[in-house]
């Protein structure tokens, strides 16, 4: 035990080391990166005239020239003042929902504002300086949501970190953001940043808001304790504060989950926050309150772009209804809360899509015949109409409302859909297959496209911006373009307009890589534009496959069309990089453990039928692996060579292959906390297997 507390506090000296050199700038190495950050047309301005603001920094006290044109001349608006607006026209509407004892608590509009106020309040008792950090660290709350606001009514800047996230990675976001205050969930949480406080220089105080403390600590308070901290201070001493904050400052910090290196901290103005809020949820079709007020339901990580835009500040914005999911909602409970909560518009990460339809096709299998026929039939309608016509629901032939009535409505609302009218998907691209099935349940997938530097979405498709495989159009008053495009048209996709950060906090070189002369951002990812200027999003240039012989290899169409032929595989990662032929890592569909959400050595009841049409009778991945069953494998062999035959080159032919003793997971690594693969994980956890791929 001595041992590994040595250990952590090498590592947490090393992080500081590291840390404190993207801080020992200067006033004059300010001013330069200024200089640097204009654009072309800015630098050859008269030099007489007061410089411009620059388009990026990589201070959190700085201020950025926003992308304002003709195509997105709105106000810029600071948090606050959306809120106020929101709470004048929404006030006594309900803006959160959570379980207490089994009922569901609801709170106004108006009662969260004035929550907000008084933990930003608070925050200022407890010594938040301006610009510095109000660090989270746990599940979905209202907690969350009104420390996250009040931390910007004080002039902080809110954080979010991972729950995953071990004691060193909280440290090095903790230290690099200057936390001041860091609200946690429960023990669990508060135990990490116990280990770690003595080396957080700014760490103030530590506020707990699920559990209570079994003994008294100083500077650690409950969440009760806490919202009545800051009574004594002035009202006026928090206005002065709100009134003097500007639309072009920063107030988030989002940080990379940090698959390829050290998280990075993307910084978020005022502005950022609340025209993505505004025109990206439009663009999806979002309803302001007034029309219709939408029900989500909050369940995937508030630390990731995607889940705070849609559910904290569109929600805000719009006046929407926010349920809380319960913490396990990953591991089953969210379908109950999903059928409570009956929502209106719903988003999921791929992964989660794709676990719905394993769970629908595993349920599916172990119906009887009727009832398999009947799906069948009614899935193949929906699909097919959906496929061939765009046209309206009211032109649906009679059979496609029959099979919708019959069979279709009877799924949708098992899984807590009736009343949803519109499905997001985002983070990563969907599989054809996923796609395809949820249409034949009469649940188009809207993907939306962007990143953590574009405040989430960039590009939206919705009910009237909708291409299937695409991620829609750019937001109206945004900006794609495509750079170095191949003979296909693939290009690497660049951002410009209000969504685009501030830059990295504290990272200056990395901050310059990714936003170039002119202020477009470029994304490292590969896509392509149709005539239309729908975008397609095709690969990543980092994930691109460079042959020895020089040829390049996207992964994902290659793992896709691997998922597609092998429907008992779960996971497919292609390798071949600086190598002579490509081969590929396949994980088989297990059951998940109830209560860890991990993968368990039984195959699911789809892999099973699977096995079993193939005269397979293995249950278990462990017995298919260890007695390489030849069934199985040949079959595996023969969904290879059927992809293979569909390739456009030999360059692109699968050689080698091997099934591992376990699918991908977050607890395994291979995962990230949105459920994206890690590919250098991947790579450095199964190097020997690949290793094996290409012994001569």
């Amino acid at each position: 035990m001595a041992g590994s507390e040595e250990t952590l506090k090498k590592k947490l000296q090393d992080e500081n080391e590291i840390a404190e050199s993207h801080k020992t700038r200067t006033l004059t190495d300010k001013q330069n990166i200024s200089k640097e950050s204009l654009t072309y047309s800015e630098k050859i301005q008269d030099k007489g005239k007061e410089p411009p603001e620059p388009l990026w920094t990589t201070f959190a006290d700085s201020v950025v020239k926003l992308r304002i044109d003709h195509s997105c001349s709105q106000i810029p608006i600071t948090v606050h003042q959306m809120f106020k607006e929101t709470v004048d026209k929404y006030g006594p509407l309900n803006a959160m929902a959570s379980k207490k004892n089994g009922e569901w608590e609801k709170i106004t509009f108006a009662e969260y504002y004035n929550l907000s106020l008084k933990a930003a309040k608070s925050f200022l008792k407890l010594g938040l300086e301006r610009f510095h950090s109000v660090a989270i660290l746990g599940f979905n709350s209202p907690e969350w949501f009104i420390s996250a606001v009040g931390a910007i009514f004080a002039g902080g800047i809110v954080t979010g970190i991972y729950t995953t996230n071990s004691p060193e990675v909280c440290h090095y976001i903790a230290y690099d953001c200057k936390a001041n205050i860091i609200v946690v969930e429960n023990q669990k949480q508060l135990d990490k940043i116990m280990q770690i406080w003595s080396h957080l220089p700014c760490l103030k105080a530590v506020v707990l808001y699920n559990d209570s403390l079994p003994e008294r600590h100083p500077n650690i308070y409950t969440m009760q304790e806490f919202m009545e901290l800051g009574n004594e201070i002035p009202d006026a001493t928090l206005n002065d504060i709100i009134s003097s904050q500007k639309p072009n400052q920063c107030c988030v910090l989002v940080y990379t989950s940090g698959t390829t290196g050290k998280p990075k901290g993307a910084m978020l103005s005022h502005d950022n926050i609340t025209w993505t809020a505004a025109h990206a949820s439009r663009a999806g079709d979002m309803q302001p309150a007034e029309i219709q007020q939408e029900t989500i339901v909050s369940y995937l990580p508030l630390s990731h772009i995607a889940a705070q835009i849609y559910d904290l500040w569109t929600g805000i914005k719009w006046g929407e209804q926010v349920y809380f999911a319960e913490p396990d909602a990953l591991k089953g409970s969210l379908v109950n809360t999903l059928k409570e909560a009956q929502p209106t518009s719903h988003m999921g990460v791929p992964r989660v899509w794709e676990k719905i339809m394993e769970k629908l096709k595993d349920m599916c299998a172990q119906s009887g015949f009727m009832k398999k026929k009947m799906l069948s039939w009614a899935m193949s309608i929906s699909l097919e109409r959906n496929l061939s016509c765009s046209g309206s629901s009211d032109l649906k032939p009679f059979r496609t409302r029959l099979a919708d009535y019959l069979v279709l409505a009877k799924i949708r609302s098992a899984l807590g859909f009736s009343h949803c009218q519109k499905h997001f998907s985002g983070a990563a691209p969907l599989t054809t297959e996923t796609l395809d099935f949820f249409l034949s349940l009469n649940i188009p997938l809207y993907q939306a496209y962007g990143m953590s530097e574009t405040t989430g979405p960039h590009c939206m498709s919705g009910p009237y911006v909708y291409r299937r495989c695409s991620c829609g159009k750019a937001v109206p008053g945004c900006k794609v373009k495509l750079v170095n495009e191949d003979a296909d048209g693939n290009g690497e996709i660049c951002f410009w307009g209000r969504t685009v950060f501030m830059g990295y906090l504290n990272m200056e070189d990395k901050t310059k890589e990714a936003i170039d002369d002119d202020g477009w951002l470029h994304s490292g990812d590969l896509g392509r534009l149709d005539k239309d200027g729908f975008l397609y999003v095709t690969g990543r240039i980092k994930e691109l496959i460079i042959t020895a012989g020089g040829e390049n290899v996207p992964p994902i169409p290659i793992e896709d069309e691997v998922k597609k032929e092998l429907p008992i595989v779960s996971n497919a990662m292609l390798i071949g990089d600086q190598k002579k032929f490509l081969s590929i890592l396949l994980t088989l569909k297990s059951t998940l453990d109830p209560d860890t959400s991990d993968p368990t050595d039984n195959l699911t009841e789809q892999a099973r039928e699977f096995c079993q049409k193939i005269g397979s009778k293995a249950t278990t991945v462990s017995e298919i692996v260890a007695t390489r069953d030849q069934a199985v494998y040949q079959a595996i062999q023969e969904g290879i060579d059927r992809v293979n035959m569909k390739s456009t080159a030999s360059v692109q032919h699968i050689q080698k292959w091997t099934v591992l003793e376990r699918d991908f997971s977050i607890s395994g690594g291979e995962f990230g906390p949105t459920m994206k693969l890690k590919r250098p994980a991947v790579l450095e956890k199964y190097k020997d297997e690949i290793n094996s791929f290409y012994k001569e």
